[in-house]
C-alpha cells in the first residue's frame, strides 16, 4: 500500500513539476522527488532481484533524455516533462537499491 501511495505522489509531483518551473517553488518538487525515489526504492524493490526494475529505469530516462514525447502536438511538451521529473525519482530508487545491495555484500 505504501509502494502505491509513493507512486502516486511522485506522479503528483512530476505533473507539476512539469506545469509549473521549478525555480518558481524553490526546487523543493525536485527534493520532493528524490526522497519519493528513495523512499520507494527501499520499500517496494528486492535489491537482490533488480534487474529488471533497472531496465525499466534505464529505458524510461532514455525516453525522457530523447524528448520522444515532444513531438506530438500541444501536450508533448508537457508530457516530456513528465517523463523527465519521473526519471529524477527513478534515478534516485537506483541509489537506493545500490545502497542496500552494497550492505547486503558487507554484511555477508
Amino acid at each position: 500500500m505504501a509502494s502505491r501511495a509513493i507512486v502516486g505522489l511522485t506522479l503528483l509531483a512530476a505533473v507539476v513539476m512539469a506545469v509549473v518551473p521549478d525555480p518558481a517553488l524553490g526546487g523543493m518538487l525536485s527534493i520532493l522527488l528524490v526522497v519519493l525515489g528513495l523512499a520507494y526504492g527501499a520499500l517496494a524493490i528486492d535489491a537482490e532481484d533488480a534487474t529488471n526494475y533497472l531496465v525499466f529505469v534505464i529505458a524510461a530516462a532514455h525516453a525522457g533524455n530523447a524528448d520522444v514525447l515532444a513531438i506530438i502536438p500541444a501536450v508533448g511538451m508537457y508530457l516530456d516533462g513528465i517523463l523527465d521529473a519521473f526519471a529524477v525519482s527513478l534515478y534516485a530508487s537506483v541509489g537506493t537499491i545500490l545502497a542496500v545491495r552494497a550492505t547486503n555484500r558487507i554484511k555477508g
